[in-house]
Formats: C-alpha cells, sequence, structure tokens
C-alpha cells in the first residue's frame, strides 16, 4: 500500500466514518479499515496520515488508535485459536523497520493525545523488539530526554518518560531469568545515570520555582509530574536486586525523596482541581520506591528508615482525614506495615504509639465514607468483589487492618487490647444514636471481620478481639431479626458477612434459627444485601462436622424450602440482579442438598429455563452461566433419582431452550447443552424417543465436531447414546459415521483420548458381529498413531482398549483382527508397548481392566507367546497392583488443553452434576489381586514346576516377594 494523495484521502475518510453516530457509516468504515489492514505497508500508511499536520486533529486521533491496536494485532500475531480461523497477516521486516525508524520523532511532535497514542503503540513494539531488535531506541529517547529537559520542554520530556517507563515495566512483573537480567543491564548501563541527571535537574527546577515565590502552577505540576515518572523508572530498575549504580547514589536519591515526602506545594496543594492529586502521586511512588528498599535492601536503608517513617507517619495523620488522597494513604500504610514486620518492629512498640495508630489511622481509613457507599449502590459487583472476596487489599480499609496484623505479629496482646477497645467505644457511640452513628456500628464488625486470623487447613476463622457467640447475639442478631430488610443496608451486609465468615464457630441450633431470617433478606431492594443473603445461604451447606459429614441436610431447609427457591428467583428479577451469579450458586447449592418434591421440581425447572430463555439472547457472565447449567443438571439428577416420572416434564421445559441454542448457534452453551442432552439420554429407558434420534442426527454431522471446545461434550453425548440406543447406531450407516468420528478424533494429540472414549463406548456396547467389517480400519488409525506421534497417554490409552476388547470380544478375535492388518503385529504390540505402559495406568477401574485383561492373556497365550513375554507381562500386573502410583508413574508433559482461554471464547466447561457415572466392564470380579493369584495356581496345578521357574527368571526380586506375599494372603500357592 503506497502513501500518496488517493491513499490519504481514503484512510482519511474511513477514520472519519467511524466517528459517524450513525451507525451504516462506522460499519462500512469499519469493515473497509479491517480489509485494507491486510495489505502490506497499512500500519506504514496509517503512521504517514497520523504525521499529516493539514489534516484534521479528530481523524488523525483516530488514525492513531487504529494504528496502536494494528500493531497489538499485527507486529507478532499468534496462531489462531481455533484450527479453521484464519492466521492475521504479519508486518513485514521492512516495514517495521521504517515504522521504528519515524515513530519516537513524530511522537514527540505530536499533540498531548495523538502523543499518549504513538507512545502505547512504541510500547507494543517495544514489548517484543526491545532491546535486542531495537537497540537505537534507548539512545534515541536519551539524546531526545537530554535536548528536551535542557529546553525546559517538559510537556515532550514526559512523554519521552511515560514511554521508557512503559518499557522498563516489564522488570517489575517477569520472572527472573538470565535473559531477563541481561536486558536489565543493558537498560541501567545506558539510563541509569541520564534518570539521576533528569532528576537532579528538575529538583534544581521545582527548588527555584518555589524559592522564588512566583512559581506557575502548570509548570510547576510539570516538573512534579517528571519526578513521579523518574519514581516509577527507579522503582522498575531496582526490582529485581539493588544495582550498583543506585548504591553508589544512594544518598542523592533518597534526600530528595524524604523532601517530597515533608514538603507542601500550595500553589498546587491548596487551589483544588487536581493540583493535590499530582503532587500525592508523587509522593505515593516515593513510598512505594521505600518500601521496596525496605524489603530488599534493608540493611542499607536502615540509615535513612527513621527519618522515613516519622514523614510517612506526619502525612499519613493528615492524608489518612480525606477521601480524595486514598492511593497515597494505600501506599503509606504498606511502608509502615512492612517496617512493623522488620527487625525494627520496635519502632510502634510504644502504647502512645499504638493509640496514635488506632485513632488516627486505622478507624479514620475504616469508617464508611460517601465514596463507599455510592459504590455499594451504583456497582455491587464491585464491591462485593473487594469487600466479601478480598480484591480489597489496595483499598485504604482493609490495607489499615493489614497494618494493625502487621503490628500484632509481634504486639499481639497490645493490638488485640487497644483494637477491642476501639470496637467498644464504636458499638457505645452506635447505641447512643443508632440512626445517626451506625457507621460506627459498621466500622466495629469490619474490624472483627478483618482482622480474624483463618485457621491452617480449612475455611474456619478465629479472633481474640471478641467473644463470637455473645459479639453475634448482642451486635449481629438484632440487624438479622429486623423487620425492615430495606433499612441501613450496608449494615444488614455488614451483618450478613459476619454470619457468613463465622458460620463454623455458631452453633446449629442458633444458625438455624436466624435461617428464616436470612431467607427474608433475598426480599431486600439492596443488590448486596440479596446477594449476601444468597452467599450465607450457600456457604452454610459447605459447613461439615468432623470434616466429612454435612451440618446442615435436606430436612433442616425442608420446612421452607418452597419460600427459600421462591426468594432466590425473585431476587433474580430484581434490577442488575437478572444475572446475579451468587443467587445463581446459592440455588445450585440448595438444589443439591434438599430433598425435591414435585411441586419444588415443577417451579424450579420453570424457573431457570426462563432464566436459560433469557441469557440465551445475550450470553455476558459466564460465572453466572455456568452455575445456571449446573443448577439445571443437579435438580434433572436428584429429582429423577428420587421420582423417575419427572423426566417427561423435565424434557418438555428443557428441549426448546436447548434446541434454541442449537439452532441460533449460542455457541458458548454447546458443551453445556451436549452434557445436558447426554444427561437426558442416559435417564431414558430403550428405546430412545424419536425427537433424541434427530439430535443423534446433526451429533454425526461432521461440522459438529470442528470446534475444539465441543468435542468432549459431544464424546459425552456420543458415549451416552452408544449405550442407550446400540441398535439404531447400526442402520442407515450410523456406525461408520462414529467410527469416522473416532479416526479424526485420535490423529490428533490433544483430542486422541476423546478418540477412545468414542471407541471404547462402541467396543463396549455391540457385538463382536457388528464391528468386526470396521475392525481393520480400526488398527490402521490406531498403528499410524502409534508410528507417528505417540505419546505416553496414547501408549495408556491403547491398553486400556485392548484390555477391555479382551474381555468383552475375546483373545482369538483381538489377535486375528490385530494380524490381519500386520502378520504377527499383535506379539510385537505386547512386547514393545502393553508391557511397558501397564505398569503406568492409573484409576480404580482402568487397573482393575487392564490387570485382569493382562491376566487373562498370560493364561490363554501359552501358545501364542513365549515364556519370557508373558513372564515381563507378570512382572507389570505385579508392578500395577502392589507398588505405590507415585514410585510407578511417570510425569509426562503436558498436551495443551482444548481451549486455554477465559471466559467467552467457548472453552469446555465440565459439568460435575451431568458427569457420567463410571461404568466397570468387569463387575463379576470383586479384588484384581486375588483374580490373579487364583488364576495363576489354577494354571500352574496344570504344568507343575513351570511357573515357580518363569518368576524366577523374570520378575524383579521386589515383585516376586510382592507377589508370594499376595499368595499367602489368599491362601494359595503356584506349584
Amino acid at each position: 500500500m503506497e502513501w500518496n494523495h488517493e491513499t490519504a484521502q481514503f484512510l482519511s475518510q474511513c477514520f472519519l466514518n467511524t466517528l459517524s453516530p450513525l451507525p451504516e457509516p462506522r460499519r462500512q468504515a469499519e469493515t473497509a479499515l479491517s480489509e485494507t489492514s491486510e495489505r502490506s505497508n497499512y500500519g506504514l500508511a496509517v503512521l504517514h496520515l497520523v504525521a499529516e499536520p493539514s489534516i484534521d486533529e479528530q481523524i488523525r486521533q483516530s488514525a492513531a488508535v487504529n494504528f496502536k491496536n494494528h500493531l497489538k494485532s499485527c507486529w507478532a500475531p499468534s496462531p489462531p485459536r481455533e484450527p479453521n480461523l484464519p492466521a492475521l497477516n504479519p508486518i513485514s521486516d521492512p516495514e517495521k523497520a521504517l515504522i521504528k525508524s519515524l515513530i519516537v520523532s513524530l511522537m514527540l511532535k505530536s499533540s498531548p493525545r495523538i502523543q499518549s497514542q504513538l507512545s502505547e503503540a512504541l510500547a507494543v513494539i517495544g514489548k517484543h523488539d526491545f532491546p535486542k531488535a531495537w537497540e537505537s531506541l534507548l539512545p534515541e529517547l536519551v539524546a531526545n530526554l537530554h535536548s528536551l529537559t535542557q529546553a525546559n520542554d517538559y510537556v515532550s520530556a514526559n512523554g519521552v518518560l511515560v514511554t521508557i517507563n512503559s518499557l522498563f515495566k516489564k522488570f517489575r512483573y517477569q520472572f527472573k531469568t538470565n535473559e531477563l537480567l541481561l536486558d536489565l543491564k543493558y537498560c541501567l548501563d545506558n539510563f541509569a545515570k541520564p534518570l539521576l541527571e533528569v532528576f537532579k535537574r528538575t529538583v534544581s527546577l521545582i527548588d527555584q520555582a518555589v524559592a522564588s515565590g512566583a512559581v506557575n502552577a502548570a509548570t510547576l505540576k510539570m516538573y512534579v509530574e517528571s519526578q513521579r515518572l523518574c519514581c516509577r523508572i527507579f522503582y522498575s530498575l531496582n526490582f529485581q536486586e539493588l544495582p550498583e549504580f543506585f548504591e553508589d547514589h544512594m544518598d542523592e536519591w533518597m534526600i530528595e525523596f524524604k523532601k517530597y515526602l515533608t514538603v507542601k506545594y500550595p500553589v498546587l496543594e491548596d487551589t483544588g482541581n487536581d493540583g493535590l492529586a499530582v503532587v500525592d502521586g508523587l509522593r505515593a511512588a516515593v513510598c512505594e520506591n521505600i518500601g521496596l528498599y525496605m524489603e530488599k535492601e534493608e540493611e542499607l536503608f536502615q540509615k535513612y528508615l527513621s527519618g522515613f517513617v516519622e514523614a510517612v507517619w506526619s502525612l499519613l495523620v493528615v492524608s489518612s482525614a480525606s477521601s480524595s488522597r486514598e492511593r497515597l494513604t494505600v501506599t503509606a500504610i504498606k511502608f509502615l506495615t512492612t517496617v512493623s514486620t522488620s527487625v525494627h518492629h520496635t519502632l510502634f512498640e510504644r502504647d502512645d504509639i499504638l493509640e496514635q495508630i488506632c485513632q488516627s489511622i486505622v478507624i479514620p481509613n475504616v469508617m464508611l465514607r460517601d465514596e463507599d457507599e455510592e459504590l455499594f449502590e451504583m456497582n455491587y459487583i464491585e464491591f462485593i468483589r473487594r469487600d466479601m472476596e478480598g480484591s480489597d487489599l489496595d483499598t485504604r480499609r482493609r490495607i489499615a487492618c493489614e497494618l494493625l496484623k502487621g503490628i500484632g505479629m509481634h504486639y499481639k496482646d497490645k493490638v488485640t487490647a487497644k483494637v477491642s477497645l476501639q470496637i467498644k467505644n464504636c458499638l457505645g457511640l452506635f447505641s447512643q444514636n443508632p440512626d445517626a452513628n451506625w457507621k460506627y456500628k459498621d466500622c466495629a464488625i469490619y474490624l472483627v471481620v478483618s482482622l480474624a486470623t483463618k485457621k491452617a487447613g480449612g475455611n474456619s476463622v478465629s479472633t481474640d478481639l471478641v467473644d463470637v457467640e455473645n459479639f453475634f447475639g448482642s451486635v449481629i442478631v438484632p440487624e438479622l431479626q429486623s423487620r425492615d430488610v430495606n433499612a441501613f443496608p450496608m449494615l444488614k451486609a455488614g451483618a450478613l458477612k459476619f454470619f457468613t465468615m463465622f458460620r463454623n464457630q455458631l452453633p446449629k441450633v442458633v444458625a438455624m434459627a436466624l435461617l428464616p431470617d436470612v431467607v427474608r433478606f433475598l426480599a431486600s431492594e439492596s443488590n448486596v444485601v440479596h446477594s449476601y443473603a444468597a452467599s450465607c445461604i450457600e456457604k452454610l451447606f459447605l459447613v461439615k462436622d468432623d470434616g466429612t459429614r454435612a451440618r446442615y441436610t435436606a430436612t433442616d431447609i425442608s420446612p421452607f424450602l418452597l419460600v427459600l427457591m421462591t426468594n432466590l428467583f425473585s431476587a433474580m428479577e430484581k434490577p442488575e440482579s437478572e444475572e446475579n451469579q451468587y443467587i445463581m450458586k446459592c440455588i445450585m447449592r440448595v438444589l443439591g442438598a434438599a430433598e425435591i418434591s414435585r411441586d419444588v421440581a415443577s417451579a424450579c425447572i420453570t424457573g431457570l429455563t426462563n432464566v436459560l430463555n433469557r441469557v440465551c439472547q445475550n450470553p455476558k457472565n459466564p460465572i453466572f452461566n455456568h452455575y445456571l447449567f449446573e443448577s439445571v443438571a443437579v435438580l434433572i439428577r436428584r429429582a429423577c433419582e428420587r421420582d423417575p416420572t419427572l423426566l417427561s416434564a423435565f424434557e418438555g421445559s428443557l428441549f426448546p431452550s436447548l434446541q434454541m441454542v442449537l439452532a441460533n448457534d449460542v455457541s458458548e452453551f454447546f458443551p453445556y447443552a451436549f452434557q445436558l442432552l447426554a444427561q437426558l439420554v442416559e435417564l431414558n429407558r430403550p428405546p430412545v424417543p424419536q425427537h433424541y434420534m434427530q439430535i443423534f442426527e446433526i451429533l454425526l454431522l461432521p461440522e459438529s465436531w470442528k470446534k475444539s471446545a465441543n468435542v468432549p461434550a459431544l464424546v459425552r453425548l456420543l458415549q451416552a447414546f452408544l449405550r442407550k440406543a446400540p441398535h439404531e447406531l447400526n442402520q442407515q450407516g450410523r456406525l461408520s459415521n462414529v467410527l469416522g468420528i473416532f479416526n479424526t478424533l485420535i490423529s490428533s494429540p490433544s483430542t486422541d483420548d476423546q478418540g477412545f472414549y468414542v471407541l471404547n463406548t462402541v467396543i463396549e456396547n455391540l457385538g463382536y458381529d457388528v464391528i468386526s467389517p470396521f475392525m481393520g480400519h480400526i488398527w490402521v488409525s490406531l498403528f499410524n498413531r502409534l508410528q507417528q506421534g505417540r505419546t505416553v497417554r496414547f501408549l495408556k490409552n491403547l491398553v486400556i482398549f485392548m484390555s477391555l476388547f479382551l474381555v468383552k470380544h475375546g483373545l482369538h478375535n483381538l489377535v486375528v483382527s490385530m494380524n490381519a492388518v500386520q502378520k504377527d503385529v499383535f506379539q510385537t504390540i505386547v512386547e514393545q508397548f502393553w508391557v511397558p505402559s501397564l505398569k503406568l495406568i492409573t484409576g480404580s477401574v482402568e487397573l482393575k481392566l487392564t490387570s485382569v485383561a493382562s491376566t487373562k492373556l498370560i493364561c490363554e497365550s501359552s501358545t501364542l507367546l513365549n515364556s519370557k513375554v508373558r513372564g515381563k507381562i507378570l512382572d507389570s500386573i505385579v508392578t500395577l497392583l502392589c507398588r505405590p502410583e507415585e514410585e510407578r508413574v511417570l510425569e509426562e508433559p503436558e498436551v495443551p488443553d482444548f481451549g486455554e482461554t477465559v471466559g467467552y471464547n467457548a472453552t469446555f466447561v465440565h459439568l460435575y452434576n451431568a458427569g457420567k457415572k463410571e461404568e466397570d466392564p468387569l463387575k463379576e470380579v470383586n479384588d484384581p489381586k486375588q483374580y490373579l493369584v487364583a488364576s495363576l495356581s489354577n494354571l500352574a496345578a496344570a504344568s507343575p514346576g513351570t511357573y515357580p521357574q518363569l518368576i524366577r527368571e523374570n520378575l524383579e526380586a521386589a515383585n516376586q516377594a510382592a507377589l508370594l506375599q499376595l499368595c499367602s494372603s489368599y491362601n494359595l500357592s503356584i506349584v
């Protein structure tokens, strides 16, 4: 694609149309750009457009965004996740070279908005090419930074620092490797000194500006931002280990760091707007830097420590009172927490210091603020993510409690006493005026919950701050028994969270008395409250006594089960809770525990199919949808166990929904739909109803198997049909289609285990007269894989398949069908693959099947296999049966899973409640060890002396002893 007037005009019009409020021109422009992006030099042409000053700024900004996204996709494109999707065309090396030669100078000449996009684009290139494939970049940036700061052009200088900061961030997050350390050394050699020079020059400019008394706020703001960026780069360069250059110049850095924590800049801080935020951004960066040195270089940092603790302390007392200074507050408290857990913890030993920490830092930061209430009301998902799921480690509420935990590591009794007193004071203030002072009660509850310690190896928590039962009875119960479920919702949420947190400690009689109240809170208008109520109920059903026995059973909830289910489904009709994952998870858990009557089953299947029909229109919450399908599966399983006649009602409700999933190509739900259909097929008694056979025809189409995410679920459904409709399988060429599917699956290492599942089900459910004509093709497919790319997993699956064939259709048919493909191949396979792979088998059913089949092989192959081979088979059987799995099973490299993706790229997710029961093909054999010894004893009796010699010559000494022990255990002998 050449850059000329026509190209400029075409691209300009396209980018202008992408900004159109009308959908049609916008879609046409996006399609045109997408098609054009496949052409060579497209990225270069867009960059030229961005550089053209005569073109409107908005168009160039849109082009800059497109350029950045184009680089993300095509600079180093990943292979497509699905094999049938086309690969993206990578940018050619000559085009890459031209882009790299232009981008830095263009970025520095651009307006701030375009500069921001080009800086991000440059970081995209740097992620792949810097430094090894772009050695000119850092020297170019350093030279530009030097000239820009000398010219006092801090707008552009900060643009360079932003870019360098992006390039160096990898040193914070990547694992330490030799390659990473080499890259770090290159960056240190080329930028450690220039960084200090820029930092010191800006220090003097700030000092001069402040001293003059006539400082310009906008100019000072740019200087402060420059120092913040220098601090972030400092953090990246020091993250892995302390470089020698920084150790040599530590004083120069630390003196200025302390100054930024103690000096005020009234022209920025007192004028409102974002001036204070800019200065606090610098202070927060400083706190992160000194926290890093405290963690990694405590000894070298020691001489600066007391000064920094004092500075941070003073800063915190002021910043804790302001809700707009959360970032600074969090990083400052983190620094103090790091100090409190170090050898310098004595700095926090004095009672008056602990008192100040509680009153001036902890309580002000734990108390609810307006923004907490706003988040509670406006974004309940984020509130719960922070509050209940523990993602709030970087919020002032949680980090203030982390500081107390840190100090408590060395002064537990003192901290417990101080915090207990604070809790008592908060509750006292609440009792004086409950309506006005409810936040104090919330603060007390939050302190108890956040400072609770988790007991090792379980979900139980404990606290020394309060007596849990007394606190629950006096503080929590009044909230739970409140008649108005909508009054003081944040207090109600806190009470429900406490109940959930301490559920193991609370006696069953206490919890059961309050469970109907928790069910009432499902009707609360607050999304957080009804979510916490659902979560509380769900977690109660996970409580175990003695580690195994469920504390709460079906009998406990049966009196109010219908009300509970009604309230749960009603809660999903409230605004913003239509796809509430906590409610759906609770539904799943309750259905898994309750005795489901016909009335409850009918109401639940109606409610679940209504939800399913709604989410089919626009699937957007994968977690909710997973719990939805698990709920359907557990309802079918539990209800039909109790009353099989419910199956037809379930089919009537579910079939239209599942058909809608398939007909409307809701691909995200295909794996779930196939698993549910498999569950329904298995619950039917033969003959399978005709409407299922229509789905069977869809199942046999090659198109159904193209998406790898569908394969395990389709195999599961196919297995169900093979078990329930074996006769229909042998009609209309269906068996050929099934074996064609097997052939496709077995050819790939990522799906060969699924291929064996299909093959094993065919072998197990059809007579040999039916499968005999196809055995030649089956063996050819297996032998081809054996020769090309066999894996340990494939060999184990092959032994399992051959074992199943042997016990179902006899050794004669196994040998004849194999040798018909290739002369004497059976003996070769047994010697080279069966014997060594037998020891690696895992799984109780598989172990039993393969050991019994191998025993039969020894007993029935005296004319087929020589004594040495039979002896080696016996050695492998004894290893399999007598040695622990960890001693005999080798770790094998993981084959990439079907879909290593998250969210909605339609990956396979197993439905626990729709899983098939593992079938035992040898129900008549109870003990494979006894079967081995009894078979050998009978065999040896027919030819005395033969088998003791075979054992001595072929079994390892340990296995000889193990076999002797087995004979003794079963009172049998091998003569």
